[in-house]
C-alpha cells in the first residue's frame, strides 16, 4: 500500500542546504499500522509530508496503491490523495465557515460527488457527533473538532490514513476517544494507518514501530 525508497529531503538555507530526512525506506502492506516516533526534529512531519503527496522529495521515491507519486504535478497528487488517502491534522484543519457536515463532505464535493450526505452524517454518528452535523466549528470543543475531521478523513474511503499528533492537542479522556476511533475505524475498513506521535503509548498501538533521529531510520521494531 505504501512504498518508500530512499527518501531524502534537503532545504536550502542561509547557512547551506539542510537535510532534513536521509535515505528511510520502508514498505506497508494493505491494512497495516506504523507508528512514527522521535525527537522534534527528526524528520517525523517531513516524511508524512513526503508520503502523502504534499511535499516532493529532493531523492527518493514514493508510491502509494502502486502509483509513483514523486514525479506527479500537484494537481495530480491532489487526484492521487482524494482517491487514496485520508488525513488528521493536529490543528484539525476545519473550514470555518461551513458546518460540521459540510466540512466532512467536503473530499466528495472536490470530487464532484454530491450523493453522500447520508454517508457523511453516518461518519458523523460514528464518532458521537450525530447531533451536531449543523454545527460550525467555533461551537464545538476541541475534541469534537478532532472528530470531525476524523469523519472527514473517512469520506473518501481512504486506503491509508495519515495522522500527524492527532491527540497533541486533546486532554487525556479526549484523547483516548480518539484513539478509540482511529483504530476501531481502521480494523472496520482495513484501512492502512501511518501515525505521528510523540506519545510511545500511543506507539505501540500499532503493529510497527519507526523511529527516526536527526533525519534517518535508527529502529524500525514490530510490535508483539
Amino acid at each position: 500500500m505504501l512504498q518508500v525508497d530512499r527518501l531524502t529531503k534537503t532545504y536550502r538555507a542561509a547557512g547551506g542546504p539542510l537535510t532534513v530526512l536521509r535515505d528511510v525506506t520502508f514498505a506497508l502492506a494493505p491494512g497495516a499500522s506504523v507508528a512514527i516516533v522521535g525527537p522534534s526534529g527528526s524528520g517525523k512531519t517531513t516524511l508524512l509530508g513526503l508520503c502523502a503527496g504534499l511535499d516532493r522529495p529532493s531523492s527518493g521515491a514514493v508510491s502509494i496503491a502502486g502509483e509513483a507519486i514523486g514525479e506527479l504535478d500537484e494537481d495530480a497528487r491532489a487526484l492521487v490523495r482524494n482517491a487514496h488517502v485520508g488525513f488528521v491534522f493536529q490543528n484539525f484543519q476545519l473550514i470555518p465557515t461551513l458546518t460540521a457536515l459540510e466540512n466532512v463532505l467536503v473530499p466528495v464535493e472536490l470530487a464532484g460527488d454530491s450523493t453522500r450526505e447520508a454517508e457523511g452524517r453516518a461518519l458523523l454518528a460514528r464518532v458521537g457527533l450525530g447531533e451536531r452535523c449543523d454545527h460550525y466549528p467555533v461551537q464545538l470543543s476541541g475534541g469534537e473538532q478532532q472528530r470531525v475531521a476524523l469523519a472527514r478523513a473517512f469520506m473518501n474511503r481512504p486506503k491509508i490514513l495519515f495522522c500527524d499528533e492527532p491527540t497533541g492537542n486533546l486532554d487525556g479522556d479526549t484523547a483516548a476517544v480518539m484513539v478509540d476511533l482511529i483504530f476501531g475505524l481502521n480494523r472496520e475498513r482495513g484501512t492502512t494507518l501511518v501515525l505521528v506521535t510523540h506519545d510511545l503509548e500511543l506507539a505501540r498501538k500499532c503493529s510497527r514501530v519507526i523511529r527516526l533521529k536527526g533525519g534517518a531510520v535508527v529502529s524500525d521494531e514490530t510490535v508483539s
